[in-house]
């Protein structure tokens, strides 16, 4: 068959991951790129070899085009999305997916209404090691679940003479629980279930950014303390600690402990700038003897790069085009991007309230 068209919104995540990983794609052709500029259009045309569209009117009315990946800074994605759907475009949103869980409720029905695949670009569902985790997990060889213990201690913006942007501002969508805490919660629910209470801490370090010879203010969260309880598939509810950190020098990464009463499973990685090289998986079983878990060969990428995070997304893009040519719901969709979204309301909340709030489910 003939591949896809696809559109790519934004120039940065969206060139740099993604338009490789489109050119690698079996099913999808890296058809164009959106930018608001106009002064850049020229630019990104030499650059890239793709045509560059600066009205998202004309990108979206465009009949060759059959999908888009909206990977513009979060406030800018539901308007965005919106108006594609109305051209009945297929689309894969970075997350958080919108501003707010009511925005993602709407392109919902607007997806459903009209059959439209909308994916959204949660990497860590298709990584080797984590689809390794999830299968023992599945499998029951922990026991009873007493505790998960997720702690992601980054450094990338532990420097306070890093630029001032859009993460810098909570409204607007940044911040480490746009950034980190919703791959985190879609990782707690895809593993265990639906998240059903949190109670949660979040603070600012760094609190003024250097913009343009000025300090301007940071209103956006850089660490979160969070205890959640998940109610898996027998209704029981499992304890959950979260640590989320974006200032830490030196952090350790990414470090999830889950203990049973029939074995601990360990996830982790140190690397701060990769998806994929630098996790390892560790099983500790009754005997407390501690193995070594290798991911299955069905897990296994096919073909990686340097920069890791292209496979990853290959990964999604393959899920979301076999979606569209068969026309059946997507794995992670809006559902998943709106469960994520309701526990990063949930925590801002009770760090607001000071008091535990409790999850509401999606409407659909």
């Amino acid at each position: 068959m003939n591949k896809l068209n696809i559109a790519i919104a934004g120039t940065g995540f969206g060139a740099s991951v993604h338009l490789p990983a489109l050119r690698y794609s079996e099913n999808l052709n890296a058809y164009s790129f959106f930018h608001h500029k106009e002064s850049k259009k020229e630019e990104i045309e030499n650059k890239y070899g793709l045509k560059c569209y600066c009205d998202w009117g004309k990108l979206i009315s465009n009949n060759n085009i059959d999908g888009i990946i909206i990977a513009t800074p979060p406030e800018s994605r539901f308007e965005l999305a919106k108006e594609a759907l109305k051209y009945k475009k297929h689309l894969l949103l970075e997350k958080p997916v919108a501003i707010t869980s009511e925005e993602i409720e709407i392109l919902q029905r607007i997806a459903l209404r009209d059959n439209l695949s909308v994916c959204v670009d949660f990497e860590y569902r298709v990584v080797p090691h984590f689809l390794q985790a999830k299968e023992i997990i599945d499998q029951n060889k922990l026991g009873n679940i007493f505790l998960i213990k997720l702690d992601w201690i980054m450094s990338s913006r532990s420097n306070p003479e890093r630029e001032w942007n859009w993460y810098s501002l909570s409204e607007k969508g940044g911040g480490v629980i746009g950034a980190l805490g919703t791959h985190a919660f879609d990782i707690l629910h895809w593993f265990f279930g639906d998240p059903i209470n949190v109670s949660a801490q979040i603070s600012t370090s760094i609190t003024k950014r250097p913009k343009s010879n000025k300090m301007l203010d940071v209103t956006s969260e850089d660490i979160c303390l969070a205890n959640m309880e998940i109610e898996n598939y027998l209704g029981e509810l499992l304890p959950c600690q979260l640590s989320l950190s974006s200032v830490s020098r030196n952090g350790s990464g990414f470090n999830l402990e889950i203990y049973g009463s029939d074995g601990s499973l360990f996830l982790k990685s140190d690397n701060q700038k990769d998806y994929v090289h630098g996790f390892s998986l560790h099983y500790s079983d009754k005997e407390n003897k501690l193995n070594n878990i290798i991911p299955k060969d069905e897990f296994i990428f096919k073909k990686t790069w340097a920069d890791g995070r292209i496979a990853p997304v290959k990964g999604i893009h393959s899920l979301w085009a076999e979606s569209i040519i068969r026309g059946r719901p997507v794995v992670p969709g809006l559902s998943e991007g709106l469960i994520s979204q309701k526990v990063s309301e949930g925590i801002k909340q009770s760090a607001s309230s000071g008091f535990k709030v409790k999850i509401s489910k999606g409407i659909f």
